[in-house]
């Protein structure tokens, strides 16, 4: 039976940046993938440049993805009311399937075996390492394993996970898009139920992906019936989705995305990126979260790995470094989700952060990290 020093499940941003870490550190690494690169993924491609300085030091060179640089931000209101601001650290815009495969291209180059178009089925942990069974029947031992598969799997079941267990009622819905409007402003526009957002991205082309219920889907039958009879209701998103020409036969669709609070630590599995806690997507900032949560991990691992703490300490280390960063950002993202996707609450929030900007830029700053 192979055995290594770190087995990721999951090659998004957190998975991938993990081995990238771990790897420039002497690891060796296996990352298990169920899809093959490249492939998209639901997901409001705006990253905070907060990542900046750490992605630098990994090597990564983001702005030969030719990225879009994202300064503004507008808030439309169901009506559509609206304001703009300037973002204060700003972003840069990159579709997930060109900065991932870029990303596994690094990986590969520097010695991390990729395991693609595999799923994991199971983890057992016994004293001193993990058995983890691969949907081949192959198993691999490794001394750590990090859970970087997202906002759902069926390993969730597996580990008995609060929130796999309760139904939850969103669903998201993405585009890649040709339009016209300015490629520096990072849109959020609100409707019933919902809201959606849309930013430059690489290649002249926009992002556009928005969160609704599944209530809505199963009232009005098709997708395109509820963008018509719902997400147009907003002028703005009229006036976006009447100009614009879709790149996609048919769009990326994710269901059941649960925002409840999650453990980063389950049976001794350390959880980064979305496995470990999703922010609300309103707020802009899931990615930069991930890679950030990443860092936090690959740094206790590699104490662990090098004999400076025992597991327990990692685990204990890491949880409470994720909570220090990130427990605050999580309950803001679901105060201010209440705020948005009921009419009457949307109207009259968009209202109120007109009258007083400062609030938006304190929910902005409560929302996002510093430079790391």
């Amino acid at each position: 039976m192979p055995q290594i020093d770190v087995l990721i499940i999951g090659g998004g941003l957190a998975g991938l940046v993990s081995a990238l870490q771990l790897s420039r550190q002497g690891v060796a690494v296996t990352l298990v993938e169920k899809k093959r690169y490249p492939f998209h993924k639901v997901c409001g491609e705006y990253i905070s440049n907060e990542v900046l300085p750490y992605l630098s030091q990994l090597g990564v060179n983001a702005e030969s993805l030719q990225p879009a640089r994202l300064t503004h931000f507008l808030l439309t209101s169901p009506a559509g009311r609206s304001l703009q601001t300037r973002l204060d650290l700003g972003g840069f815009g990159v579709s997930r399937y060109t900065l991932d495969f870029h990303l596994y291209e690094l990986a590969k180059a520097r010695g991390v075996q990729f395991l693609q178009e595999v799923s994991v089925t199971d983890t057992q942990f016994h004293q001193s390492h993990f058995t983890v069974t691969l949907s081949t029947g192959q198993q691999i031992q490794s001394r750590v394993v990090l859970g970087a598969y997202g906002k759902r799997s069926t390993l969730d079941r597996k580990f008995k996970r609060q929130f796999f267990e309760q139904r939850s009622p969103y669903l998201a819905v993405k585009y890649h898009l040709h339009t016209h409007m300015p490629r520096h402003i990072i849109g959020l526009h609100n409707f019933k139920d919902g809201y959606a957002g849309i930013s430059a991205i690489e290649e002249e082309k926009y992002c556009f992906c928005y969160l609704t219920t599944r209530q809505n889907l199963k009232t009005y039958g098709t997708i395109p019936e509820l963008e018509r009879q719902v997400v147009h209701k907003n002028p703005a998103l009229r006036a976006i989705l009447e100009n614009s020409q879709s790149l996609y036969a048919q769009p990326e669709v994710i269901n059941e995305i649960s925002f409840a609070p999650k453990a980063c630590v389950e049976d001794h599995v350390l959880m980064v990126g979305d496995a470990a806690g999703l922010i609300t997507p309103l707020c802009g900032n899931g990615m930069a979260m991930a890679i950030h949560g990443a860092k936090l991990a690959c740094d206790q691992v590699q104490l662990f790995l090098n004999g400076q703490q025992t597991r327990q300490q990692m685990e204990t280390n890491f949880a409470q470094r994720w909570q220090q960063q990130f427990g605050a950002r999580l309950r803001t993202g679901r105060w201010v989700q209440k705020l948005f996707g009921h009419p009457l609450l949307s109207e009259a929030a968009v209202a109120g952060l007109r009258q007083a900007p400062f609030i938006t830029k304190a929910i902005m700053k409560h929302t996002h990290g510093q430079p790391f």
